[in-house]
């Protein structure tokens, strides 16, 4: 028998501080607190998740949190360094010999381009000047760097001038970062203009690899870069919380550990 004695809207914000407080709850726990059923349970926790309050994990939920401010990347770079190092050399052991590859923006690409500097006969296109600088002189590997207007915190070419360039080339895989990964909120990034450019990359890749550490997951930011099903493949350290793992593997998606 469920409670009478509470109303949905008061009860989902009493769950709310409850996870707060917990960080994390199950669907039993949330029954037996507030004597209700697992089907009412399960619609508040979809109810809270779709307004962005809270992070459905498989059955229960964790804490939603605000992806903060992103720094430059001269010194995001000085930011988990080993896992960055172990997740780039991973997704460059996903590019096969005589590939075209994409490289986008971001210290964790960049350390797939330091990785790929020592293959063969790959195509890389960029709009990453670091990654322009870390592959020049590679007598192996053609570069192709797309101009625009270059953002200088990222040292990042985009705008208009880089979609178009886009929009005419294709590239067998595209390695891309984002800021933040949540289950109902997909990619989100924080810069509008950059990510527009982003979502010209996802377009020219016939698989789209996303490298992300562990801090950016079951976070959300600003902009909406693209749903899960957008992508191909996350390639992400062993921190990175098991449930979110799996239920991004419910979803059709490939998960490689570093």
């Amino acid at each position: 028998m469920e409670s009478n004695f509470v109303s949905g809207t008061d009860r989902q914000q009493q769950i709310l501080q409850l996870l707060e407080r917990q960080q994390r709850l199950s669907v039993a726990g949330i029954c037996d607190t507030f004597d209700i059923s697992e089907a009412t349970a399960r619609r508040d926790l979809e109810t809270l998740a779709n307004l962005g309050k809270l992070q459905r994990v498989h059955g229960g939920a964790i804490v939603l949190t605000q992806a903060p401010p992103e720094s430059p990347i001269l010194q995001r770079q000085n930011e988990q360094t080993d896992e960055k190092a172990r997740i780039g050399q991973t997704a460059a052991a996903l590019v096969q010999p005589g590939e075209t590859v994409f490289l986008g923006s971001g210290t964790t690409v960049l350390e797939a381009a330091r990785a790929l500097r020592v293959r063969r006969g790959l195509t890389v296109l960029t709009n990453s000047l670091p990654v322009v600088n870390a592959l020049a002189g590679s007598e192996e590997i053609t570069i192709i760097c797309l101009g625009g207007m270059l953002r200088e915190s990222e040292f990042s070419f985009i705008g208009h001038i880089t979609e178009q360039a886009l929009a005419e080339v294709r590239a067998d895989k595209a390695l891309i970062g984002t800021r933040a990964i949540s289950l109902e909120h997909g990619l989100t990034n924080e810069y509008l203009p950059e990510t527009m450019t982003d979502r010209a990359i996802l377009k020219c890749g016939q698989e789209i690899i996303v490298l992300a550490d562990h801090t950016k997951f079951g976070r959300a930011a600003t902009v909406l870069l693209a749903p899960l099903e957008s992508i191909h493949t996350i390639v992400t350290d062993g921190q990175t919380p098991r449930d979110f793992l799996e239920a991004l593997q419910v979803r059709g998606l490939r998960v490689v550990l570093a």
